[in-house]
């Protein structure tokens, strides 16, 4: 079995050639080019393996093509304002968009918008999933980041307004980026600010572990799956990079350049936007203003390749290539549906976290009760039809017996 390939997706803000690139991380090889608009920083997003969503820059709607159609537009999700940020869950249940200063959640099986979040005073600037989809945590412009629970979301008192698990106001300017390491509800996520600060936090316990200071404002962070390292990207254009293993046992530091050899990557000619690490953690992948997207040698802090773009990179990452990229025959499970841009019963003048929440856990009640009893009558056909094929064999059996038995003269 061949070994599962690591692709970088990127795209720009000018969309000149293509909305979205797909490379192979190693070689370089272009593998696949997307169509059809121009997606906003943090707004790109995999859903389930089978759909490439993207969030049109400064445009109330997102781009979803299949991954093997990659010139046709499979639809566009309309939204009630201009998209900010957006993420999927890991287990491709749910859609989160940033909208103004709302959260609005989607199931992706049904289209329907759940809830409505609206705990930020201004723009949501990022969202992102733990692992294991029990969580999410979004970070705005109010300076305030959010950690959700999914599990509380979905099942909250229709009467009040659903509250996130934690709120983080340590950050004294925007929220620029985050990042969720393993482990779910006992992740640890870090989060960049223009103050010049990433923090580190535990999202079980809601505690600050780690405020590192620089320099410059931070504009991208990420860390490494095994959580050793964290990369942190300046408006500057450097990128730094934090210990966490061998960091000083107080919660406050300054990173000083000048003591950290070794650990400040150079290359880059205005801010970084984006930050992501191979599976292995030898690689580090980053785009930037400076319309390039760089590949680094994590131990020699070397760039490996440069590639130019069109226009200012607004997202790159790295990922394992799913089955659905590679195979030119694959197709979705499922067609996505048409995603609604009001919760249920708001368009009939409810008030849209009181009324609408109401009636939506009502009728996911009802869809959860309705999928029962139709569980429950189709196992009830299919034990039907195995009694009808125990009959036959039973028939047949018999049938055979007299034959053998008994032959003709």
């Amino acid at each position: 079995m061949a070994a599962p390939m690591e692709v970088a997706v990127c795209t720009d803000s000018a969309a000149q050639l293509w909305s979205c690139v797909v490379w192979e991380l190693h070689s370089g090889a272009n593998l696949l080019t997307y169509r059809g608009g121009q997606a906003g920083p943090r707004g790109l997003a995999l859903l389930n393996g089978e759909y490439l969503l993207a969030a049109q820059l400064g445009k109330n709607y997102i781009c979803a093509w299949e991954l093997q159609r990659k010139d046709q537009l499979q639809q566009k999700i309309m939204c009630p304002g201009p998209v900010t940020c957006l993420t999927t869950s890991p287990n491709g249940l749910y859609v989160l968009a940033g909208i103004s200063e709302n959260i609005y959640l989607w199931e992706v099986s049904t289209g329907n918008l759940l809830v409505i979040l609206s705990r930020h005073y201004q723009d949501v600037s990022c969202l992102q999933f733990t692992g294991d989809s029990s969580h999410f945590i979004s970070g705005g412009k109010d300076c305030l980041v959010l950690a959700w629970s999914l599990y509380s979301v979905l099942q909250a008192d229709p009467s009040r307004t659903p509250a996130p698990r934690h709120v983080w106001s340590r950050h004294t300017l925007p929220i620029t980026d985050l990042h969720c390491g393993f482990g779910g509800p006992l992740a640890r996520v870090a989060t960049a600010s223009l103050d010049q600060t990433v923090k580190l936090w535990e999202v079980s316990s809601g505690e600050l572990l780690l405020s590192v200071l620089f320099d410059v404002g931070i504009l991208a962070v990420t860390m490494d799956l095994a959580e050793h390292y964290m990369f942190c990207g300046g408006s500057d254009g450097s990128i730094f990079q934090v210990d966490l293993c061998t960091w000083p046992g107080q919660r406050e530091k300054s990173f000083q350049p000048e003591q950290e050899h070794g650990k400040v990557f150079r290359g880059h000619r205005n801010q970084v936007t984006c930050l992501s690490v191979s599976t292995d953690g030898s690689v580090l992948l980053s785009g930037s203003h400076d319309e390039t997207v760089r590949l680094w040698d994590v131990q020699s802090q070397q760039c490996l390749r440069t590639v130019t773009l069109k226009g200012p990179v607004t997202n790159a990452y790295i990922m394992l290539a799913p089955v659905s990229m590679l195979s030119s025959d694959f197709r979705p499970g499922l067609p996505l549906p048409h995603f609604n841009k009001h919760l249920l019963g708001a368009e009939h003048g409810d008030e849209p976290h009181r009324g609408g929440l109401m009636l939506r856990l009502g009728l996911h009640q009802q869809n959860v009760l309705g999928g029962q009893d139709q569980l429950r009558i189709r196992v009830t056909e299919l034990e039907d039809e195995v009694r009808n094929l125990r009959k036959i064999n039973r028939d047949l059996f018999d049938f055979s017996t007299r034959i053998i038995t008994h032959p003709t003269k």
